[in-house]
């Protein structure tokens, strides 16, 4: 009873800190606010009338290296970065970023990156590896380092022991959550769109675009975050006018629960019920030794793909009854919806993807079922080399069987030695009846480009 209502009671205070946060954003936005203060990176920017409702922000944040940019851009990636017991992984993070992007996508894009260690040699030596590696990223305002001193924390000790963990282990994420309130904070006036990632991961080639795709797709519903990894608070995206807020809730909260905790609850809070998270995985774990005592971590997104799909232009069609509007295009499009199918299915259904140019398929994935049911438990995929066209329909002959799906899923990373030639068609055609309905989340092909070999 007594934890009951504790937790009804941090849910209250979370409302009305952005009740009030809120109510004072959209004052200002429409200019019948007076703020005595201007925006600048070291100064608190909150209304002395509500600052007795919060802890103390008036964070002094240093810019140690970069240049900042007088236009926002479209993305900003921040980290957090401290000195680990066993290797360091930033540098191949950050390199993961700037190769995984095209120059395009890098005019569009600046990095933070938030030195959160307090022993200042390992910031002076981690800056200078920084300097030297990514100096062109520095000069061109796609990088950004910066640090917070100490004496800018709450306290970090003698805090309370949620969950049973051990007091290292509450100062360790209790100041991580402080870390993370300096980088929303510093980083919330830099772009339209702020992502959150780790100090140890790799990134999915082109992945702003792929975001860019589907930060689309959502236009016309009211979002908070969206998630492009399962793990922890990593992939998660914001929209940098939420990140004051969020901020804020980080800080006022520090000592309550861990960071990825607190991001779900600060979700519900605005009204986003669910997670929205968008498949494939466009980012990875790579780190094996944790941040915190280099304990050993071997965390993975079984749905990272290092390179998101191309998925050809197409016409998908299958004789599988469809529920209401979840018609099998949807499986192809690498959006949101799915394809969903009615039962009975057996031998003689199918789902058929027509290129419309004959294409070299380096891989093939495909992904069915949702929250454990309704998979197609029991079909081939098969690729087909000729295309007949009649009046009606369009058959395809000429099949090679890729392989089975397993357990609802399907994965062929070398498909060009399986079939070394063009293919004008892929099959998905059931071997076997199954009582269930099936779901059809992914069908997903990446092809050899001009000049690639595999």
């Amino acid at each position: 009873m007594r934890c009951h209502l504790k937790n009804l009671f941090l849910l209250a205070t979370g409302l009305l800190i952005l009740t009030r946060v809120y109510i004072y954003m959209q004052k200002a936005e429409s200019g019948s606010l007076k703020v005595s203060q201007t925006w600048t990176w070291d100064k608190e920017t909150w209304m002395e009338d509500i600052k007795d409702h919060y802890l103390h922000f008036n964070v002094s944040i240093k810019v140690l290296a970069g240049v900042f940019q007088q236009s926002k851009k479209y993305l900003t990636v921040g980290l957090s970065s401290v000195e680990r017991e066993k290797g360091s992984y930033l540098q191949d993070t950050l390199q993961s970023i700037y190769s995984a992007s095209s120059e395009e996508e890098l005019d569009q894009m600046v990095v933070v990156v938030l030195l959160a260690d307090f022993d200042v040699s390992w910031i002076q030596q981690t800056l200078e590896k920084i300097t030297n590696e990514f100096h062109t990223r520095l000069s061109k305002g796609q990088l950004l380092v910066i640090h917070a001193n100490e004496d800018n924390y709450p306290p970090l000790t003698g805090l309370k022991r949620n969950f049973n963990d051990a007091s290292d282990r509450v100062s360790f994420r209790s100041k991580q959550n402080v870390d993370y309130s300096y980088l929303l904070h510093f980083s919330s006036n830099l772009s339209q769109y702020y992502v959150m990632l780790e100090d140890d991961v790799s990134c999915s080639k082109n992945f702003l675009s792929s975001m860019r795709e589907h930060i689309h797709s959502m236009s016309n519903s009211k979002w908070v975050t969206l998630e492009f990894s399962k793990l922890g608070y990593i992939g998660k995206l914001y929209q940098c006018r939420d990140l004051p807020i969020l901020a804020r809730f980080l800080y006022n909260f520090y000592q309550e629960m861990p960071c990825d905790f607190l991001l779900s609850h600060f979700h519900r809070l605005l009204m986003q019920d669910k997670f929205i998270r968008f498949h494939p995985s466009l980012f990875q774990h790579m780190g094996t030794y944790s941040s915190f005592k280099g304990t050993f971590n071997q965390l993975k997104d079984e749905d990272f793909v290092e390179g998101v799909a191309d998925n050809p232009p197409a016409d998908i069609s299958t004789n599988i009854e469809i529920y209401q509007t979840n018609t099998v295009d949807k499986a192809y499009s690498q959006g949101l919806e799915y394809f969903w199918g009615v039962s009975p299915i057996g031998p003689e259904n199918y789902i058929l993807v027509v290129f419309h140019e004959p294409v070299l398929i380096s891989r093939v994935q495909i992904h069915t079922g949702l929250d454990g049911k309704d998979e197609l438990v029991y079909a081939d995929v098969e690729l087909g080399k000729t295309l007949v066209k009649k009046e009606s329909e369009v058959e395809c002959s000429g099949f090679d069987k890729l392989g089975s799906l397993q357990q609802g899923q399907f994965n062929e990373p070398a498909v060009q030695k399986l079939v070394p030639a063009t293919v004008a068609c892929l099959r998905i055609r059931v071997t076997a009846a199954q009582p269930s309905w099936v779901v059809v989340r992914k069908i997903q092909v990446w092809t050899v480009k001009d000049g690639q070999t595999m």
